[in-house]
């Protein structure tokens, strides 16, 4: 089923073209897919980006939203993306980025259009696991700046993830976060839990 990509913030979207248009802030990003880019590029599939600081004992988590991240196409694929964060002026472009993020980001979401169930796309960045997932949202119609994982939410591993926690499976939000909680907490000597099962 589609997707339903949230829309983004006007003046985000503004930001990126405005860099894409400038021939010195392509020239200095550290991308050279995006200098090297044959034809237009045109930025697509806006994603908010979610960070979950804390997971406590009992599953909840508290996150907030860091930006908006815009794959950058050219032709048939992605090469490069665009962050955007707030700043006291409003919504301002932030760098241009690439890497295994960028395929992996486009992958899961190829993934989820597979899927039998319509969800709204966003990324959750968990920084103390150094690891990045689409949140597949089950409530279509959110507001894709708030709110926070369901239980019923998928949450998709990109790659590269971290040990033990495979890449472009989809795992239910109850099961998964149990797991990341053993992670972000001090652990004993027997190391940390393997996830070796998908969400059904």
């Amino acid at each position: 089923m589609p997707l339903h990509v949230p829309p983004a913030p006007a003046p985000a979207l503004r930001s990126v073209l405005t860099a894409l248009g400038s021939p010195t802030a392509v020239r200095e990003a550290r991308t050279p897919s995006l200098r090297a880019a044959q034809g237009p590029t045109t930025p697509e599939l806006p994603l908010p980006v979610h960070v979950l600081d804390r997971i406590t004992d009992q599953g909840l988590s508290a996150t907030r939203l860091a930006g908006w991240r815009f794959l950058i196409r050219c032709g048939d694929r992605s090469v490069a993306a665009a962050d955007t964060m707030l700043t006291p002026d409003g919504w301002a472009f932030s760098h241009f980025f690439e890497g295994p993020y960028v395929t992996s980001t486009e992958r899961a979401l190829q993934q989820a259009e597979a899927l039998q169930q319509p969800y709204q796309p966003r990324l959750l960045s968990l920084p103390g696991l150094y690891m990045l997932t689409l949140w597949l949202h089950g409530d279509t119609t959110a507001d894709g700046a708030e709110g926070h994982p369901a239980g019923t939410d998928l949450l998709v591993p990109l790659a590269p993830a971290p040990p033990g926690i495979p890449a472009h499976r989809p795992f239910g939000v109850s099961e998964l976060l149990p797991v990341l909680t053993h992670r972000a907490t001090p652990l004993p000597v027997l190391g940390p839990p393997v996830l070796d099962s998908p969400a059904a």
